[in-house]
């Protein structure tokens, strides 16, 4: 497993590729929380990054779609990944080792934006911040990467089709985001299930670890989450 996701991490950033999703990642951010008027801390008043954890689920949205595109239809398109079944390796250990090398890279995408935190805590009045709160809403922010992961994994299992593989998993992403919410406020379940309906999204369990609370039943969700489509993934190899 350990020599798939090394494989995959030197193939990443062996090209421009990686290097152009963390300065995507890292520029988008950066001028919607520095440089645009209407979005930047600047004109905020506070001493918080509350805009940025509200803009990178949907930067992560669409640059994970984009870092998980190639990792299973190019395999099968190119025809290696019969190579890989020749090695003594089980299905859950080729996915895993994918999985972990795209995890990886997006702590290289993540990590970097630490420097925000020291930005935010020089420019404030007392030189302190909400710690509690940031650290939480990091921990959210691997974990939405780590379900966007999972399910950009699982849609490159199913085409050979590079292009085709990014849209099905944005839409999903999507879907899986902010559809739920979307669903909850229809006026047919207000004051009904919507709550229940709510709970069901991930942007629900992303907001309430952003709060700096770790609650079990948000991990479990995330987990669960990320099992189900590696689930389906090694599923969808063995009829393969």
């Amino acid at each position: 497993m350990w020599s798939i996701c090394k494989k995959d991490l030197q193939q990443f950033f062996s090209n421009l590729t990686g290097y152009i999703a963390i300065l995507l990642f890292l520029l988008v951010n950066g001028l919607f929380l520095f440089v645009l008027k209407d979005s930047n801390i600047f004109d905020f008043g506070y001493a918080t990054l509350d805009k940025f954890f509200d803009l990178a689920p949907w930067v992560l949205l669409f640059l994970v779609p984009a870092i998980t595109m190639r990792s299973l239809s190019d395999e099968f398109r190119t025809g290696t990944f019969e190579l890989l079944l020749t090695r003594p390796l089980t299905k859950w250990q080729i996915i895993g080792g994918k999985y972990l090398s795209i995890l990886a890279v997006l702590l290289f995408v993540i990590v970097p934006t630490f420097l925000y935190i020291i930005t935010i805590k020089t420019l404030s009045v007392h030189g302190s911040i909400d710690a509690g709160g940031i650290t939480g809403s990091y921990i959210g922010l691997f974990l939405l990467g780590a379900v966007f992961t999972a399910i950009g994994l699982c849609c490159s299992g199913f085409t050979n089709n590079a292009v085709v593989a990014f849209l099905v998993s944005s839409f999903v992403c999507l879907l899986a985001y902010f559809g739920f919410n979307a669903l909850s406020r229809l006026p047919f379940f207000v004051n009904g299930p919507d709550y229940y309906i709510e709970m069901l999204g991930i942007d629900f369990h992303y907001r309430s670890i952003s709060r700096g609370v770790l609650d079990s039943r948000d991990l479990v969700y995330f987990a669960s989450i990320v099992f189900l489509f590696l689930l389906i993934t090694v599923k969808n190899l063995h009829k393969k």
